[in-house]
């Protein structure tokens, strides 16, 4: 048996016995060289970070273009640096699940330090603006999730965390953007240190929405006698600092106990699943798929690592956007939160499993193929049709990945706005006639206020995923239950118009009134969503032969 902290140059021949690749560099002499000159900040150590972005480091390390490794930046769980980190040397076993059951192993040794960034933590708040002060500093990426960089609530304002980073100041900031703009205030006194900025977070424009939060926060600062104006046009000079746009995909789930038993039968150790106060669910080791891709707009004014060298594609910044429209808005993520929604309705736990299910895998290919794909700009790197195809033929169906609905599910209110309102917008800039024609993404929305009221299709409870508008929106539905057979509109409204979820008023466009109806029918008593999934596709499958009989004829 191995474990993540045995000496893996001394004892290779352990680590290969058990399948595991072995860093080709010495992790001390990477941390010293960290320490000498730091080069990249990541903020957020979750799976993703741990099976993605840790392996491009540690192929850069390996072939000689990187010596220094990733200061990794936690600043929503301090259990993770603490519990998962520290313990581990900051190692990580990366796991790839290929779809015939086995496993590739790596053991990641990349991250030279682990810290809890939060005001609360004197040493990581201290520890982290000396890193930002080092003029070798040349990138931070973030993972951290829509809701990391949120100011505004559901109506628009900004919420009571984002006015106190603004009327407080630099040093007592709470949210992600006052934390992060607090750093960055720190290197504009260093001497207006140039750095870029990389979100790399799944949702469009991500880059743009960082540098959004950043101005929101250092504008108010400005306004407050915190910081000089000259802050403000520092961070707005892409020279200076520069936001790059980012598209990322690879699905990394939560740790699975599946997975760490087969792992402690191929002879490693350490596979005790964390799960921490914050329901972070975090291991020694990280379960991901083969397939991957990370597309960033070079804009980099301290300079890079050569990260084309570790598979990253360097591109500007319409092709990193039609990239990441064609996945975040279209091809991937529309269809795995319909699957997170109407898994949870229909009692899966699985999304691999669901595919097995005609009912939604029509829905879902009905929604990429025949609403989605119509609207999307092909990004020339990455064919959409060909990445669709894969996603429905071998990624969603790899029964290797233990993926989840509950996972997926997580704070849907944030991701709505980008993974179905730019496709509706696409159809209203076409006319009234093209947003008529939708027919999967209403049926979804009313299925996402359906999975709201928290009653699976067989009546019973479940605990909805964690999401900021929550409780907010089930207020809104009221007495709304399954078996309701009264008006449901005034109690759908105030959803359904809200532009800050769907990016337009659906009853504006002439969708809310679609929405209602297929809700009307996903509320009618227990079976009601299996039943309205089977005739929606019933219907659509018949259009469609119908379509077909027309052409040929």
């Amino acid at each position: 048996m191995v474990k993540l902290t045995d000496d893996y140059q001394q004892n290779a021949q352990a680590f290969e016995a058990a399948g595991i690749a072995v860093p080709q560099f010495d992790q001390t002499a990477m941390k010293a060289a960290t320490d000498q000159k730091p080069v990249w900040v990541h903020f957020g150590g979750g799976n993703l970070f741990r099976c993605f972005h840790a392996k491009i480091a540690q192929d850069l390390l390996n072939s000689g273009d990187l010596q220094s490794g990733v200061i990794v930046a936690e600043t929503y769980d301090g259990d993770v640096p603490k519990d998962i980190y520290k313990p581990y040397k900051n190692r990580v076993l990366q796991v790839v699940m290929a779809p015939d059951g086995s496993l590739d192993k790596t053991l990641i040794a990349s991250v030279a330090h682990a810290i809890y960034y939060n005001r609360d933590d004197e040493f990581g708040w201290q520890t982290l603006k000396d890193v930002f002060e080092q003029p070798s500093l040349q990138l931070v990426t973030l993972s951290i999730t829509e809701k990391g960089y949120a100011l505004h609530d559901m109506n628009g304002n900004l919420t009571d965390q984002a006015k106190y980073d603004i009327t407080h100041g630099p040093e007592v900031a709470q949210t992600n953007m006052g934390a992060i703009a607090r750093l960055l205030f720190a290197r504009y006194q260093s001497g207006t240190l140039p750095i870029a900025m990389v979100s790399t977070d799944n949702f469009s424009e991500n880059g743009q929405r960082f540098q959004d939060g950043i101005l929101t926060i250092a504008k108010g600062w400005v306004d407050n006698d915190y910081v000089p104006q000259d802050f403000v046009d520092y961070l707005s000079d892409p020279k200076q600092v520069s936001f790059p746009w980012s598209m990322i995909d690879r699905i990394t789930p939560n740790p699975a106990q599946s997975v760490a038993d087969k792992l402690r039968q191929e002879g490693f150790e350490d596979t005790t699943i964390v799960h921490t106060a914050k329901h972070t669910n975090i291991a020694p080791f990280g379960n991901t798929e083969e397939t991957h891709y990370l597309v960033i707009e070079d804009s980099f004014p301290n300079g890079r690592p050569a990260l084309e060298k570790a598979g990253v594609m360097l591109t500007d910044r319409e092709t990193v956007n039609d990239a990441d429209q064609m996945k975040v808005t279209a091809c991937l993520n529309p269809l795995h939160t319909a699957l997170a929604i109407f898994g949870n309705l229909l009692g899966y736990t699985s999304i691999a499993a669901e595919m097995e299910n005609k009912d939604l895998v029509a829905l879902i290919k009905r929604l990429g193929y025949q609403e989605d794909l119509p609207v999307v700009k092909d990004p020339k790197i990455i064919n959409p049709k060909e990445f669709l195809d894969t996603l429905l033929t071998k990624r969603l169906p790899n029964q290797n990945i233990p993926d989840t609905p509950q996972r997926i599910a997580s704070d849907t209110s944030q991701k709505i706005p980008v993974r179905y309102g730019v496709t509706i917008q696409h159809y209203v800039d076409q006319g009234g006639d093209a947003v008529k024609k939708l027919v999967a993404i209403p049926f979804i929305l009313a299925g996402w206020c359906r999975y709201l009221l928290a009653v699976n299709d067989q009546g019973e409870a479940f605990e909805p995923s964690r999401d900021p508008l929550l409780k907010d929106l089930q207020a809104q539905l009221g007495s709304l239950r399954l078996g309701y057979a009264g008006d449901v509109h005034a109690a759908l409204q105030p959803i359904l118009s809200n532009k800050q979820i769907f990016g337009n008023d659906l009853y504006a466009i002439g969708l809310g009134d679609k929405v209602e109806a297929n809700f009307k029918q996903l509320i009618t008593g227990p079976g009601a969503v299996a039943k309205a999934l089977h005739a929606l596709n019933e219907t659509c499958g018949l259009k469609s032969r119908r379509c077909r009989k027309k052409i040929d004829g």
